[in-house]
């Protein structure tokens, strides 16, 4: 298949720039790929489609305040995106008009309120792509970006800056991990009442990590898929969550990934036995048209970008053909798409 394969027509107008009024009151494109059915129902009904024995795989990542503003000496402006830890105060970053700005420099960062902090970092290396490596001068990152990290978000909210509302929006009820430097969007249509109802119905949850980098919204450039660089994200899969989704596997439970960061992650796991082995480490795996998914039964995932490795991984686990058709419906139902949007269920996926 081609990446041209994967586009398709959005109105600016249906990306989602705020999410919606109340957490949960989103709608919900339910797909049937064996029927070959779809219909638009609120996201309060997800626990319809659940009974006892089946289990939810979600990500707990936290998203960190990774957005940082410096100045130099000079009163000049910069912008850091945080990317990973190096080691220690050490961390990778994406930094924008450093050509000026010559190794060692220390930077002021800005403080939430604009003004000058008291915090600084250190440019120790740059590359030409943009690619730094800053080194905190505090020991105690965490403080630091407590007083001046902003909530990352999308580059496709083009509204300014983050608000208030930001820091608890664009994060899931269940997030614990810190480390991603983007939500696993499908997860923040989730409230703690939902979560009750599934309880009570007996559908089972386990938890995971994978910190979702900047990667995700790389696009692909490449007209060949196969050619496309893949990129790298850290993730842990418990013993105990391992046994669990073993559990319910043996005993002909349904397993449902919140996200295409859970599903990477159980796919990554998951043996030709058809057995999920507890593990941590960094995957870069690659889901697209023909491959076919072992780990998971169903799939809930937000509307994605065109010609996006996410949207590629969805096409693989319901059908190119039914997944695109899909986005024209959402597309004519004027459906929000993206981070903030609308989500998508799929019942079943293509075996």
């Amino acid at each position: 298949m081609h990446t041209s394969d994967f586009d398709y027509q959005l109105p600016e107008e249906l990306i989602a720039q705020y999410p919606p009024a109340v957490r949960g009151e989103s709608r919900m494109l339910v797909l049937d790929p064996e029927k070959g059915s779809m219909e638009i129902h609120p996201f309060s009904d997800f626990p319809n489609y659940f009974q006892n024995g089946d289990l939810l795989a979600l990500n707990n990542t936290r998203v960190i305040r990774a957005r940082l503003y410096a100045k130099k000496e000079t009163g000049a402006k910069l912008e850091i995106l945080l990317l990973t830890p190096v080691s220690g105060t050490i961390w990778s970053c994406l930094m924008k008009n450093t050509r000026r700005t010559p190794c060692g420099t220390m930077l002021s960062l800005i403080g939430l309120n604009g003004e000058d902090s008291g915090f600084h970092v250190e440019l120790v290396s740059k590359e030409e792509d943009g690619r730094c490596t800053i080194r905190f001068a505090e020991e105690n990152v965490e403080n630091t970006l407590r007083h001046c990290g902003h909530v990352p978000l999308p580059p496709y909210i083009r509204r300014g800056e983050d608000t208030p509302p930001d820091a608890e929006r664009y994060q899931t009820v269940y997030a614990k991990a810190p480390g991603a430097v983007a939500a696993p969007t499908a997860g923040l249509h989730f409230t703690d009442q939902i979560l009750s109802k599934l309880a009570a119905k007996g559908v089972a949850r386990t938890e995971l990590t994978l910190h979702v980098g900047q990667g995700t919204f790389k696009p692909v450039t490449v007209e060949n898929i196969e050619e496309h660089p893949m990129h790298s994200e850290h993730f842990l899969l418990t013993d105990d969550a391992a046994q669990q989704l073993n559990t319910v596997r043996r005993n002909g439970g349904r397993i449902a990934a919140v996200g295409t960061t859970s599903l990477r992650t159980l796919e990554s796991v998951i043996g030709n036995d058809g057995l999920f082995q507890p593990m941590e480490t960094d995957t870069s795996i690659f889901i697209y048209p023909p491959y076919k998914v072992k780990s998971a039964d169903m799939l809930l995932t937000n509307f994605h970008l065109p010609k996006s490795t996410l949207l590629m991984l969805v096409s693989a686990f319901a059908g190119y053909e039914l997944v695109m058709e899909a986005y024209r419906y959402a597309v004519k139902e004027k459906m929000r798409f993206f981070s903030y949007g609308d989500c998508m269920l799929i019942l079943n996926r293509i075996r």
